[in-house]
């Protein structure tokens, strides 16, 4: 069981019943909390070039491993709207609609002679790049493969080109690569790698299938964390109730389709109407009227309160300790082996999702850091002190921006140092044994089965 996202949503005043959706420029970041422009971040629709802090160190920092967890981008909704019409959304790829990118034609003739790649499991079977001429449930859109070009060839010119973090004649074995088991994933991490890697060559990709969207692997097991998302879900639904106008927008909204009002909240309007949005299409409207810009005032004040009450309760903060630890132990250790000189596995690519993303930057003590939009990446980066080669420090960095020192286990450090980035043992530590001191506890097991204090 995951929480459902709560996405930001559309609040620009429009008549609903106009047909023709404009979608302002954003020039500058509003001083308040806009719901259009935190919608409009949320879409992510690449437009102009986006300035970013990756790779940034003193000249005598020598870049060692880079790891990147990805959100994947932008999709066709996973639930639909009773009675209305879907979206009508392309997800045939052609390079000539926008948005485009440069190398979207090779990319789509590359990604259809790609039988030499090892794929796990079902991943064989998956297609490795959309192409249906009505999204399906789900389906990355063209925009989502952009997204992730885009992705790609930022980090290249980042890591390959500047920091040569990979040679040329790189192999298989310096690459380690991993995806959820849906075609949304698996399409957005094929498209980081190819405008990132020297030469995309088949025979070197190895894409591992994970099973788990929170990537726990092998040490799942964990009852307290299941315990805190039930509490956790109980908050969100409490709180919910508790809110009239909100039902109010609801009962409105399931009058329009002419649907009880239990079917049209377990529908998750918001999911598809995000579509709408994002893709710049008229909301959808019945006989009995439109889906308008008030029923979204409500519905987004409603989301602010959430993740408000959500900062404060820390039920969330408990679910995020326990479901992120394997994955952060898995990126502890890679991190360590690369340290100790092991010229394996320099690169890493996790291609998740939003539930993937979102409690990994909770459980950093990221609080500050909008809800992961499509294609969000968060980058973990190892350098070598060239002055002092045994030691080594990380930065993290989401979306470009370096949050190293937001995270709890490394906000002190900064004060007291001149580098701009934090020793790898704090983190370690954190990791190994800093995540279970809330839950009176030294390890991840006996923290998955004590209450926190």
């Amino acid at each position: 069981v995951h929480l459902i996202p709560v996405n930001p949503v559309r609040e620009d005043g429009l008549n609903p019943k106009s047909r023709k959706r404009i979608m302002p420029d954003l020039l500058t970041e509003p001083p308040a909390i806009d719901p259009v422009y935190e919608a409009h971040v949320y879409c992510n629709i690449p437009t102009i070039a986006e300035r970013s802090m990756e790779g940034h160190a003193p000249h005598y920092f020598k870049l060692v491993s880079v790891q990147v967890l990805i959100r994947h981008g932008d999709r066709y909704p996973l639930y639909a709207i009773p009675k209305t019409k879907r979206p009508d959304i392309d997800c045939m790829l052609v390079p000539s609609r926008k948005p485009s990118h440069p190398q979207l034609e090779a990319f789509i003739k590359h990604m259809s002679r790609g039988s030499a790649a090892q794929m796990d499991g079902s991943l064989s079977s998956l297609p490795r790049y959309p192409s249906h001429s009505l999204c399906e449930m789900g389906e990355l859109t063209q925009t989502g493969v952009v997204q992730h070009l885009r992705n790609g060839q930022q980090l290249r010119e980042i890591y390959i080109n500047k920091h040569k973090l990979l040679p040329s004649d790189w192999t298989a074995k310096q690459l380690y690569l991993e995806t959820t088991g849906k075609s949304r994933t698996l399409q957005s991490a094929l498209a980081l790698l190819y405008t990132f890697l020297p030469d995309f060559d088949w025979k070197k990709i190895n894409m591992r299938h994970q099973w788990s969207t929170i990537f726990c692997s092998g040490s799942c097991d964990c009852p307290m964390r299941n315990h805190y998302l039930e509490e956790e879900q109980r908050r969100q639904y409490s709180l919910r109730v508790k809110n009239n106008d909100l039902e109010k927008i609801y009962v409105d909204m399931a009058k329009i389709v002419g649907i009880p009002t239990r079917q049209l909240r377990a529908s998750n309007p918001i999911d598809s109407l995000l579509c709408y949005f994002c893709h710049n299409v008229t909301f959808p409207c019945t006989k009995t009227g439109c889906i308008g810009m008030e029923h979204f005032k409500v519905i987004k004040r409603h989301q602010l309160e959430d993740e408000r009450e959500r900062q404060e309760k820390k039920l969330y903060f408990f679910y995020a300790l326990l479901a992120t630890h394997p994955f952060l132990n898995q990126t502890v250790n890679r991190l360590q082996r690369v340290a100790e000189g092991k010229k394996e596995e320099v690169f890493v690519l996790h291609s998740a999702h939003d539930v993937t993303l979102s409690p990994v930057l909770s459980a950093l003590g990221v609080t500050e850091a909008r809800f992961p939009r499509f294609a969000a990446r968060l980058v973990f980066e190892l350098w070598q002190d060239g002055k002092r080669p045994k030691e080594h420090f990380i930065r993290i960095l989401y979306n470009g921006a370096d949050v190293t020192f937001q995270t709890s286990f490394c906000k002190d450090h900064y004060k007291r140092s001149s580098k701009p980035m934090c020793p790898l043992e704090k983190f370690v530590n954190f990791v190994r044994r800093d995540m279970f001191l809330i839950f009176n506890s030294t390890s991840y097991y006996d923290a998955c089965r004590r209450r926190a204090l």
